[in-house]
């Protein structure tokens, strides 16, 4: 089996994902640091990712955890921040973000050890829904909500953002609250494409991803999904 859907398949992250990780010398074959794409591993080969081991679990886990800010999406940080994976350090099996919230913001995000749905709910051709509250600078006019649910050209790219659900939750003096739905993953693409606009975002918090739904669940506290959640992403 090719390593990067042996790791897939372990839940340590998607495809994409694992091939980075191989290119960046964080995997190792018995032993033996690989960074080449292509390679290929046998049922009694032992590998490992930061040293630590990784093996086909048959039992797989999904779990909803409330991000706090302050924590990074990534297996270990060179800048020696908090990780996600931090949290779950005792948990029984190893399981992995899928997708990422950046460092200052919050909500809902997934982990599991299922690395082939991992796989499909991070493919573009999925258009898997992230909702968004964004607490931002300022009162956003008509054409500015107009040109977001069209798509905006953002800092840095060279093709506009797929269309958007936008909508004012709320208006304060100086701030607004808008719900903010996105089919992509650009990185950090709801602040960009706010900036883009003319505002700076204050605070994010991710709420939904596909069918889940962050509910109450308090900042820092994680749950299983029901077996109704899982049937449902599996659906996508």
């Amino acid at each position: 089996m090719r390593l990067n859907k042996y790791l897939a398949q372990c839940g340590v992250a998607s495809r994409r994902r694992c091939d980075e990780l191989i290119a960046a010398g964080h995997v190792a074959v018995n032993g033996q640091t690989v960074r080449e794409m292509g390679v290929r591993v046998a049922q009694d080969d032992s590998v490992s990712v930061d040293g630590q081991a990784v093996y086909l679990e048959a039992e797989k886990h999904y779990v909803l955890y409330h991000k706090p800010a302050g924590e990074v999406c990534t297996v270990n940080d060179d800048r020696g921040r908090p990780t996600v994976l931090d949290h779950f350090a005792d948990y029984p099996v190893r399981v992995y973000p899928v997708g990422r919230l950046d460092y200052d913001s919050e909500g809902l995000l997934l982990l599991t050890n299922d690395g082939e749905l991992t796989h499909r709910l991070l493919h573009p051709s999925q258009e898997v829904e992230k909702v968004y509250l964004a607490r931002v600078t300022g009162a956003l006019g008509q054409e500015v909500l107009q040109a977001l649910r069209k798509g905006v050209l953002m800092e840095g790219e060279s093709r506009p953002t797929a269309q958007a659900r936008v909508r004012v939750i709320k208006v304060e003096t100086f701030a607004s609250t808008v719900l903010v739905g996105i089919t992509e993953g650009r990185n950090r693409q709801v602040r960009r494409m706010l900036d883009a606009v003319g505002h700076k975002v204050l605070g994010l918090r991710r709420v939904a991803f596909g069918p889940l739904k962050l509910g109450d669940l308090a900042r820092g506290a994680h749950r299983e999904l029901t077996t109704q959640e899982v049937d449902e992403l599996r659906r996508l």
